[in-house]
């Protein structure tokens, strides 16, 4: 338990979340990824070009990330006035949207158009979810590794093995060991979250999202006081 009160412990669950939302709302909701969601720039040219469902929910899920993001920004900095933890009231409103997610993925879902109002409404609740999921940890916990996108994550973590490996920097060896082991700790955590998603799916379909509300419940109640903005 005490792994999970450090920044680290809690990493990896927002990384094992990250990806097993991503690959739900990808399956579930015509391509959409509602965590890297820069990555619907390339399935919205697919379904364009397809003529398929989703167009709409990927135009909208960077414009609704990014309000998201502004929305926890301003209410992280109303809530510095108060004695109230910042970190903890974001991730609990996070839990809230997966639970959202969850609610009206199950109700409504399967979709049959990615772009009615019910599928439009359920991803932004997912996308909502996690653009405060990064916010948060983009302000609270920002020198650990990043719990959605694993592209920079990948790229740091090839350097500093051939780093480890040649020597290269050898006085900064101990300092790049640690940082390696902290991105591939989120690396397979993100990519266990992915493989997860994608079998509990295949049996149960949208109910496997009720998993991501407990590993986020757990991670909002795990939260350690003493994180400050960075």
């Amino acid at each position: 338990m005490k792994f999970l009160r450090h920044p680290l412990g809690i990493t990896t669950l927002l990384a094992f979340n990250g990806g097993f939302v991503d690959t739900a709302g990808f399956l579930g909701l015509h391509g959409l990824f509602v965590a890297h969601v820069t990555g619907n720039f390339v399935t919205l040219g697919a379904a364009l070009v397809n003529g398929s469902h989703g167009v709409v929910n990927k135009i909208l899920a960077l414009p609704e990330f990014i309000m998201v993001v502004a929305l926890a920004r301003l209410a992280g900095h109303g809530l510095r006035v108060t004695d109230l933890s910042t970190a903890r009231i974001l991730f609990a409103v996070k839990v809230g949207l997966l639970l959202a997610f969850f609610l009206l993925a199950v109700i409504y879902g399967p979709f049959d158009d990615g772009d009615s109002p019910t599928a439009l409404l359920t991803g932004f609740a997912g996308i909502a979810a996690m653009a405060m999921q990064n916010a948060v940890q983009r302000v609270h916990m920002a020198d650990m590794p990043p719990s959605t996108v694993m592209t920079g994550t990948t790229v740091q973590a090839t350097m500093d093995a051939v780093d480890l490996l040649t020597n290269w920097r050898s006085e900064l060896r101990a300092q790049t060991i640690v940082r390696f082991r902290r991105l591939c700790l989120s690396l397979f955590s993100f990519a266990i979250g992915c493989a997860a998603a994608a079998l509990l799916y295949a049996f149960v379909g949208f109910w496997c999202l009720a998993l991501t509300v407990l590993v986020g419940t757990l991670t909002a109640a795990m939260q350690p006081r003493e994180l400050k903005e960075s």
